[in-house]
């Protein structure tokens, strides 16, 4: 079952969209502000997200931002504002698609099931199991020989670009871009030696070593901690 979070602060609006979407086989997580959405975010990593550009506690653009700079989630937006100007800020902040209200629901069904298959190629890359190290990347889970790890999203998002490119050498640089300058913090090339570190010493132990250090170039992924 799909897990979608729902953003919209219009209390008859979401309970009709919860119920909806419920009948339509989704697991929905409702949130009436940007807050909420956060919390149930640092808990759990939703297949799509609705969201509503009018928020009581902030601007559902630059929420939208703070997502895709943290988390590799479909966005779509029900918003009201329907001028050309606010649909292309919504996808230049990432948004996968931009709903206008009102809008009808087979036609909101179709861009959540589109949305959905666009994320279909990056499932192979969801998991990561070796028999020692488990990672559940949309759940935000580890565990390392049967012993549950505590992880920071940015360890997380670390994880998943070194094994989506499993054996291929990741740059400073290319860590850089990915991890942190698409939130718009600076952050010098010590602050991805310092991660890497605190990765290594949550995942690996004797005998398990997964991030190979190339010397002034950059960082490598071994399946299996061998090699």
């Amino acid at each position: 079952m799909k897990t979608i979070l729902l953003i919209e602060d219009d209390r008859d609006l979401n309970a009709g969209l919860t119920c909806d979407l419920d009948m339509e086989q989704y697991e929905v997580l409702s949130a009436f502000t940007a807050a909420q959405g956060r919390q149930i975010l640092d808990s759990r990593a939703p297949d799509l997200i609705l969201l509503d550009g009018n928020l009581p506690d902030g601007d559902g653009f630059d929420f939208c931002r703070e997502v895709k700079s943290k988390y590799d989630i479909p966005v779509i937006f029900l918003t009201a504002r329907d001028m050309e100007q606010e649909e292309l800020r919504g996808f230049d902040c990432g948004a996968d698609d931009y709903i206008t209200k009102p809008f009808r629901m087979p036609i909101l069904h179709r861009r959540i099931q589109a949305a959905l298959r666009k994320t279909g190629v990056r499932e192979e890359h969801s998991r990561y199991d070796d028999g020692y190290l488990r990672i559940d990347f949309d759940q935000m889970r580890a565990v390392r020989d049967s012993e549950p790890l505590t992880m920071t999203p940015t360890e997380f998002r670390i994880l998943r670009l070194l094994i989506t490119n499993a054996d291929k050498v990741i740059t400073k640089r290319l860590l850089l871009e990915k991890i942190w300058d698409s939130s718009g913090n600076f952050v010098d090339e010590h602050a991805v030696a310092v991660n890497i570190n605190r990765l290594r010493k949550k995942i690996e132990t004797q005998g398990h070593e997964y991030i190979r250090t190339l010397y002034g170039v950059g960082y490598q992924w071994k399946n299996g901690g061998k090699g």
